[in-house]
């Protein structure tokens, strides 16, 4: 876990869904539309708290944890800055795996939109999925972000060197088995898992949730920046179009693939 901790002290992960907004508008999308009116939320592995700061203006009260201390210090100078030190119940540098910090179903609806990209063993992930189960009330919500394995075999063969060791098919195929990336070049996106998407409901649904919607966080990912660059000289109103397009489409189960993230909406038994 030190070299994510590491790679998170120097990423700008806030900066990240700035750049790829469409990302954060999607799961926006349909976080409102299933979340309840208002409640406790729960933000696990929160990063600098995007999120958190968007439910804390809906009127929700926040708790955030995150692995990486250094992120929950830039949530709460943020959420300060922002003025909704009021909405937050605290701030605090956690290990999804142990949320001892919490009592059981302290949360109305939680979110894990990150932990499940680092586990790479099984019984990590499901010790996280325990934890974010007991802290959840019965029939509460939970939103979990996954990456999908196949969008990760498309980008390395795209982009070989950009992934080393991924830039090999021998690497490519054992990845393809293992889903386990760890990058061969210094401070980059490493100790990472890729699920394969036919496994995320059934993973879930062993672990005590009933699924409500996977979708695709970010099919907009495909395009690269010359085509956002077309879109976006024909004006503001294009692009909202297509933005909106992609909300449309991200509950397509034949986009899941090629969408860089995905989104997994789920209730406790």
């Amino acid at each position: 876990m030190s070299k994510i901790i590491q790679y998170y002290n120097q990423f700008d992960e806030w900066g990240r869904l700035e750049r790829e907004p469409v990302e954060f508008q999607v799961n926006w999308h349909y976080i409102r539309k299933y979340m309840p009116q208002t409640g406790n939320v729960l933000d696990n592995g929160a990063g600098p708290g995007k999120y958190s700061m968007e439910l804390a203006k809906a009127g929700y009260q926040v708790t955030l944890t995150d692995l990486t201390p250094r992120l929950v210090e830039i949530a709460k100078d943020k959420a300060k800055e922002l003025d909704l030190d009021e909405q937050f119940e605290g701030f605090h540098a956690a290990d999804a795996r142990d949320l001892y910090l919490f009592k059981d179903e302290q949360f109305d609806s939680s979110l894990m939109l990150g932990p499940m990209y680092h586990l790479q063993e099984e019984n990590d992930r499901i010790k996280a999925m325990q934890e974010l189960k007991r802290v959840t009330k019965k029939d509460g919500l939970v939103f979990v972000a996954f990456m999908p394995r196949i969008r990760h075999i498309l980008t390395s063969l795209l982009s070989p060197d950009n992934w080393k060791p991924n830039n090999d098919m021998d690497t490519i195929l054992q990845f393809s088995q293992s889903g386990c990336f760890n990058h061969a070049d210094e401070g980059r996106f490493t100790g990472a898992y890729y699920f394969n998407i036919e496994d995320i409901n059934p993973f879930m649904e062993a672990n005590g949730f009933e699924t409500i919607e996977l979708i695709g966080s970010n099919a907009g990912t495909v395009l690269n920046h010359g085509h956002w660059e077309y879109w976006r000289e024909k004006g503001e109103g294009e692009v909202r179009k297509l933005i909106d397009l992609i909300i449309e489409k991200a509950t397509d189960p034949y986009i899941l693939g090629i969408s860089s993230h995905l989104l997994y909406i789920g209730r406790k038994k």
